[in-house]
């Protein structure tokens, strides 16, 4: 169904020539409409800045040589008292009980005192006029140019230790200083993703600069491979989110 609904909308652009933009793509929904449209001319996936991991699939006609700032996608900016620590979940949740679909709204960015956040232009209005709190966080929203934006500088520890392989559940237990077993478990449930990417294979190999992300533990990065130790081990420098 997903997939019927990017061709409708995508194709319906091509045939006027006129922009034409789905909602914001997971990158596993990402890949299914690569794989969907090929080498089509005039496509791009757009989230609002360079690295957005949730983006739209946007048909570009031949006079627009890019999405232009006041397209279909807009940023905007919650400010709240700086006392206040809401998370993306918060957000997140916030968001979805005030009635807006889950492809209206892109990457949620949750800095000190403020929160950045890309959605579809035509809902901000609604958000803009009514969306007043996360949670117990009273909120002031205004809008702010895809320019201006700039992602809050995330907190991370980088460490040292070796690994048997660099299978996925390896890198998970180095990573979150958990069990290989409990790591499997996560694993298996769909709780684990390679750069955006669900997967499910404890013996998928993870490549050096690969972000790992586990749903209720975190994200973390392999940052470097520092080759064998002497035991037949793989060094390894791992960048954690905190």
């Amino acid at each position: 169904m997903l997939l019927a609904r990017l061709w409708d909308k995508i194709t319906a652009g091509m045939g006027k020539n006129i922009l034409a933009c789905t909602g914001f793509l997971s990158p596993r929904e990402q890949e299914m409409a690569q794989f969907l449209f090929g080498n089509a001319q005039g496509l791009t996936f757009f989230g609002g800045y360079p690295d957005a991991q949730r983006k739209c699939l946007v048909y570009l006609p031949d006079y627009l040589p890019d999405v232009p700032e006041d397209g279909p996608v807009m940023c905007l900016r919650a400010t709240f008292y700086k006392g206040d620590h809401p998370s993306h979940r918060d957000f997140l949740g916030a968001l979805m009980g005030f009635g807006i679909d889950r492809g209206c709204v892109g990457d949620i960015c949750v800095g000190e005192g403020y929160c950045d956040f890309f959605v579809l232009s035509e809902i901000a209005p609604h958000l803009l006029r009514d969306f007043e709190s996360a949670g117990r966080t009273k909120l002031r929203l205004s809008p702010i140019s895809l320019w201006e934006f700039a992602p809050p500088e995330e907190k991370t520890e980088l460490f040292y230790d070796t690994l048997p392989s660099l299978r996925l559940d390896a890198v998970i237990t180095a990573g979150f200083r958990i069990s290989r077993t409990r790591a499997g478990e996560f694993i298996q449930a769909g709780k684990a993703a390679i750069n955006g990417l669900p997967c499910e294979k404890p013996d998928k190999p993870v490549e050096e600069g690969a972000t790992v992300s586990v749903r209720g533990l975190g994200k973390i990065k392999l940052a470097a491979i520092r080759g064998k130790t002497k035991k037949d081990r793989i060094g390894a420098e791992i960048l954690r989110y905190v």
